[in-house]
């Protein structure tokens, strides 16, 4: 049995995680400070013996013996991380400082969060982990984007100069049941839409694509890295490489949900990047094979009937 810290563990990929590592035989300590975590995501692990919940900021420090550390610690969606941009910097940047010295401390293996959104507009496609990016270091996005590069460079120099044991992942589009239905993301977006009535609204041409990736698959990919060999530190992609545009997307929520909703375009927001796909071959090396098993409309299905379950109870 280890003891693992997930930082964000209340959040939408974190309770998921919390849950998986627990399941694993794990004791579980959860860490978040409820902006976009949510209490009731953990609710049901509260009575188990070795999960324990914990209010606190990873802006200040924070200290216990630990074995094992997921830092996923920043609101993660534009509308979030904008609400507060100096915060989300300052999340991503003192949150990796105070995680990295709590590993540090006490020889823990840790593992970093990170984004695709790293790679910014991109001038490659798909994106391979040796791309550099291509992105606007003073926009609206740049507290989140510029953040996790910021986080990607500490853990880097706290390998180098203090031999901490460091795993960095990079996490594309992710959707799946607990997402917060006013995040911004455009699943959530489509299917609270749908659910509602409301015509689903399109941002630009809706010929920019995305690859959507389960969530479930997301954490089995974050599990196998953290257990790589010592040597390896990422990055490495987790995401999954069927494209699609937005316009697909939201014909398939519109078929899936059954709603009468229209599409109603509007303009693309700052920095929005036209395509994201991942390059996922150092993840099938690395990880054992491991690939996405989920695919869109299962996703979908399952993503669906989670926000049907909200609507019913009067949460969205």
């Amino acid at each position: 049995m280890k003891r693992i810290l997930v930082t964000g563990g209340a959040g939408f990929i974190g309770s998921h995680l919390c849950e998986r590592l627990l399941n694993d035989g794990n004791q579980i300590i959860c860490l978040d400070n409820f902006f976009t975590g949510r209490p009731r995501n953990v609710e049901h692990l509260i009575q188990n013996p070795d999960f324990e919940l914990v209010e606190h900021d990873v802006i200040l420090p924070y200290t216990k013996e630990v074995d094992e550390v997921y830092n996923l610690a920043c609101p993660a969606s534009p509308v979030h991380y904008q609400f507060n941009a100096i915060k989300t910097a300052k999340t991503n940047f003192l949150g990796a400082m105070n995680m990295l010295g709590l590993a540090k401390k006490f020889n823990a293996r840790i593992l970093q969060a990170s984004t695709s959104e790293v790679y910014g507009d991109p001038n490659l496609h798909p994106q391979p982990e040796e791309y550099w990016g291509n992105v606007n270091p003073v926009g609206f996005r740049s507290c989140y984007d510029e953040g996790k590069r910021c986080a990607e460079t500490l853990f880097m120099d706290y390998y180098r100069q203090h031999n901490v044991r460091i795993k960095i992942i990079r996490i594309f589009n992710t959707y799946g049941p607990k997402m917060l239905p006013n995040d911004g993301r455009v699943v959530s977006n489509f299917i609270v839409q749908a659910l509602k009535g409301d015509d689903l609204t399109i941002f630009g041409s809706g010929n920019q694509t995305r690859s959507f990736q389960y969530v479930d698959d997301l954490v089995e990919g974050m599990v196998r890295t953290m257990n790589t060999p010592e040597y390896f530190t990422g990055p490495i992609n987790l995401g999954n490489p069927v494209e699609f545009t937005m316009l697909q997307l939201a014909q398939k929520v519109i078929d899936l949900t059954g709603t009468s909703s229209k599409l109603i375009f509007k303009p693309l927001p700052s920095d929005d990047p036209k395509q994201r796909q991942p390059d996922i071959s150092l993840a099938r090396k690395m990880l054992k094979g491991w690939e996405p098993a989920i695919q869109l409309e299962q996703g979908l299905r399952q993503t669906i009937n989670y926000f049907e379950n909200e609507l019913k109870a009067g949460r969205l």
